[in-house]
């Protein structure tokens, strides 16, 4: 899941400063999970917008709608039905929504309403750890699941450093080291072995430093 926080207000109505006439545009996707985006998120910006308007003297027309997503071209075109009745968007997706709308149209003023900030996973209600950093080169097989890329702090491939104690982060000591927690998983299934193995210098080409990825499934397009 796509872990995001809505930016400060303040920031969001300078966004929109020269703008009368504004859609507040959520998604019914991960930021609806993390309350960052969703139905009510919209709702309480739509408010927000129009009072931070009120407040600069200026006055300002704003709409709120949801999309099931906003990375999907069939869920985008429902905007069409309010053409030409806003003209600024303020999506509430994640950096991926901002873009696709952007890249779908190109006429249109887009701004973000949230930094997007990781992928995670929820253990405890309104709480949520980063667990995948998307590098493009999965080696959970590995480490027995848990990932050395994204929950290590250096994103070590050869763990644990000398600088962990007992078990924790030397940098982040509220942390547990993940590499500990690897050690201990693969000692469970008997898999202590594996961790012998020096893992070569990790090529960085397929986590997206050479531009944007894509990916394509001959067996689903049209």
């Amino acid at each position: 899941m796509i872990i995001a926080e809505r930016k400060p207000i303040n920031e969001i109505v300078a966004m929109v400063r020269d703008a009368e006439r504004i859609l507040v545009l959520g998604c019914r996707g991960c930021v609806s999970v993390c309350s960052a985006g969703g139905e009510r998120e919209v709702e309480l910006l739509c408010s927000l917008i129009r009072l931070g308007k009120k407040q600069a003297g200026q006055q300002v027309q704003v709409e709120g709608a949801t999309l099931v997503r906003q990375c999907d071209k069939e869920y985008v075109d429902e905007i069409d039905r309010w053409q030409g009745q806003y003209d600024a968007i303020v999506s509430m997706a994640c950096g991926v929504g901002v873009n696709f709308i952007a890249n779908l149209r190109p006429a249109d003023k887009v701004y973000p309403a949230v930094n997007t900030s990781f992928f995670g996973g929820s253990a405890l209600q309104g709480e949520w750890s980063e667990q995948c950093a998307g590098c493009g080169d999965c080696v959970l097989h590995l480490t027995g699941g848990l990932c050395p890329v994204a929950r290590c702090a250096k994103s070590l491939m050869n763990g644990p450093c000398g600088g962990s104690v007992d078990g924790r982060c030397e940098i982040h000591r509220e942390i547990p080291c993940i590499w500990q927690a690897i050690h201990d998983r693969l000692s469970r299934f008997e898999q202590k072995a594996e961790l012998d193995r020096v893992a070569p210098i990790r090529d960085w080409r397929p986590a997206g430093h050479g531009g944007p990825r894509k990916a394509v499934r001959n067996d689903l397009t049209i």
